[in-house]
């Protein structure tokens, strides 16, 4: 079994998630594999060979790209960070990140009156290094019994 992942992040958490869960995925004889983006679905599956068991796992904007050639995909909505949002706890987010950068993004025109998780989904994914500051620490957040669906249902 191939879990296809649009990029290096994703792999990231799901690889975090299996150990946490304590599954040995190469064990079960699964791979997760980044496929760089997911513009790319068509190509890797093709590579792979009609006999391959393949499972995606996308953002919601990218659900069309994945579903013309999966028949098993599983969606974050909107996206990863979305769903470690939720499963977090927008609290207990707040707890862990820079609540000084943070705020000085909020006092900006453009963000004051935009809802607070919406903004904070922003303010992660507004800086490559942000987002990959934060991610492993936010996936080590996740309380075991808090895992998003998306992430689950992947993981078969």
């Amino acid at each position: 079994m191939v879990i296809a992942v649009e990029g290096v992040s994703d792999k990231l958490v799901l690889e975090t998630i299996s150990r946490r869960l304590d599954r040995d995925l190469a064990a079960e004889g699964t791979r997760i594999q980044a496929i760089g983006g997911a513009h790319a679905i068509r190509r890797f599956v093709a590579e792979l060979g009609s006999d391959a068991a393949v499972r995606g796992l996308c953002d919601e904007n990218e659900q069309h790209l994945f579903r013309r050639v999966l028949d098993t995909v599983f969606v974050c909505v909107p996206d990863l960070e979305g769903e470690l949002i939720r499963a977090i706890g927008l609290e207990r987010v707040l707890e862990i990140v820079d609540t000084d950068a943070f705020a000085k993004m909020r006092r900006q025109p453009a963000h004051r009156e935009t809802p607070i998780e919406k903004a904070l989904h922003r303010w992660l994914r507004s800086s490559s290094s942000r987002f990959h500051r934060y991610l492993p620490v936010l996936t080590e957040a996740v309380e075991l019994d808090r895992v998003p669906a998306p992430l689950l249902g992947v993981l078969g």
